[in-house]
């Protein structure tokens, strides 16, 4: 029986109860059998729990829910006009706003990406896409409202860190004047970094624009790994760039590492983990490599019997929840961990942590307006996405045009499914009377049928149902995706869309 770590809460966070206090102490560990004990003003939380036969049992493909409906049910051919009005009622409520910005450019290509990416040493690239992108915000701004705060905006890639200074300025400098940056403390800016794109100004220029919270791409230590999915950087220049961005005094630092990618080994990755653990990154991502070669050519030139074998890779998974579990980050869920003082485990603790294209946030109140090729916005109501193809996306902005292509407006109950989902893959609950108070509805007469089809689950002790609140246990923590299959209704039907395997 494996052993699994709880810390018990009253009256919301204790922060006295640290990693290397409550970790050691006897009356914080319980066997996997034990469930969640819950009263009113006492919570303990579940962290983790291993089952082989589960793990078996569930591991089918799922989606990763960073949106309800997922991508895969989006309107091939939406209307330009359903996203103006989608914007136009988002206005009139007037809830803050999110920024994403895709930048699409690399100069380096890694073998295993499947993002959307332009391959060029040519930096002058960078600028006429940085005009077209103040272009589009400057339509986006009028259709949502320049005068709504922005509390969150992220630049994403490809390497937005491609762009020259002078290049980032102009971009940071066209949206401050476009959008009601916020410059008081309270935003959350935050941008991806490949630490080969990194100089001696980089990190103080992105903090002087606003940026507050960097992630850094890792992947693996290993010098033969790298140099199989072609990502060489030392581990030497990834510490110096954290060091310097926590001098400058930038939060929540992450770190994104791979595991499944060719040459690693439960004992090669435990090296990396260790590597990586004195670091001490504030959050860490840990995604499975898919290898679909037949989907993204660049991962043909990764081969298959160079890479860990599926019992390997979940050997690699349940060690490393094991070791950060061990030195004191905490599951948030997914493939996310984060120290205990960290925001996105603070907000999970109280019930506010939020989900969307972007992973885990603390921002459940913004609504997303996209920016870029294939970037995807949200309101309360609706998704929307730009062009994937670029070019595509460069002549609808040449000719004053939004470039959306694909989205779905929302009916109620695709937003019922979606706080559902929302809950449980991020706060682990569900609590029915406030489903009630959410949406005038009786959860348990709503979804007869989803609590029928659950019922196996709770008898595999992945989900309990006390009558007042379904709580995922620690066995259902890591399989979180198949629970919140039950209430997918477009799923519902046995739909054979490929999704990645739930582990």
């Amino acid at each position: 029986m494996i052993r699994i770590k709880m810390a018990v809460l009253k009256h919301g966070y204790d922060a006295s109860l640290q990693p290397a206090s409550y970790s050691r102490r006897p009356e914080f560990l319980f066997m996997a059998s034990k469930i969640a004990v819950q009263s009113s003003d006492t919570i303990i939380l579940p962290e983790f729990t291993w089952d082989d036969a589960l793990i078996r049992r569930y591991d089918l493909s799922g989606p990763r829910y960073t949106s309800y409906p997922t991508a895969v049910e989006f309107n091939q051919t939406y209307p330009i006009g359903d996203m103006v009005q989608a914007a136009a009622r988002s206005k009139a409520i007037g809830r803050p706003l999110s920024l994403y910005t895709h930048i699409p450019f690399c100069a380096h290509l890694c073998y295993y990406c499947a993002c959307n990416k332009v391959i060029t040493k040519k930096r002058n690239n960078a600028q006429p896409y940085v005009q077209r992108l103040l272009k589009e915000a400057a339509m986006q701004a009028e259709l949502f409202g320049a005068d709504r705060p922005v509390k969150q905006l992220h630049l994403g890639g490809g390497t937005p860190t491609f762009l020259p200074r002078d290049v980032m300025r102009e971009l940071m400098h066209g949206y401050g004047e476009l959008f009601n940056l916020q410059t008081d403390g309270s935003q959350d800016y935050s941008i991806e970094i490949d630490p080969r794109e990194v100089d001696q100004d980089t990190l103080s220029t992105l903090w002087e624009l606003g940026f507050n919270r960097i992630s850094l791409g890792v992947q693996d230590v290993n010098p033969q790994v790298q140099k199989a999915v072609n990502r060489v950087q030392s581990k030497e220049m990834t510490r110096g760039v954290l060091n310097e961005a926590r001098r400058l005094g930038f939060g929540s630092i992450n770190l994104d590492l791979i595991y499944g990618l060719p040459y690693q080994t439960p004992d090669s990755f435990a090296e990396t983990l260790e590597e990586v653990i004195d670091m001490s990154p504030d959050r860490l991502s840990v995604f499975s490599y898919a290898h679909l070669p037949e989907r993204f050519y660049p991962q043909t030139r990764l081969k298959g019997d160079t890479m860990p074998s599926p019992q390997q890779k979940l050997t690699i998974l349940h060690n490393t929840i094991n070791r950060l579990l061990d030195a004191g980050y905490e599951y948030i869920g997914m493939d996310h961990f984060a120290k205990p003082d960290d925001s996105l485990a603070v907000a999970q603790r109280a019930g506010r942590l939020h989900r969307n294209f972007q992973g885990y946030t603390t921002h459940s109140d913004c609504d997303l307006v996209s920016l870029g090729v294939s970037a995807i916005g949200q309101t309360d109501d609706a998704y929307f996405q730009n062009n994937h193809d670029l070019p595509s996306w460069e002549a609808a902005i040449d000719s004053g045009q939004l470039a959306i292509t694909k989205g779905v407006n929302l009916t109620r109950d695709d937003r019922l499914r979606r706080w559902v989902i929302g809950q449980l893959i991020c706060q682990f609950r569900l609590d029915r009377q406030q489903f009630t108070a959410e949406w005038n509805e009786d959860f348990d007469q709503y979804f007869a049928d989803e609590l029928s089809r659950l019922k196996p689950m709770m008898a595999d002790q992945l989900i309990a149902d006390n009558g007042r609140v379904l709580q995922v246990q620690p066995a259902g923590r890591l399989l979180i995706r198949a629970i919140c299959q039950i209430f997918d209704v477009y799923r519902k039907e046995g739909a054979t869309q490929r999704f990645s395997r739930i582990i």
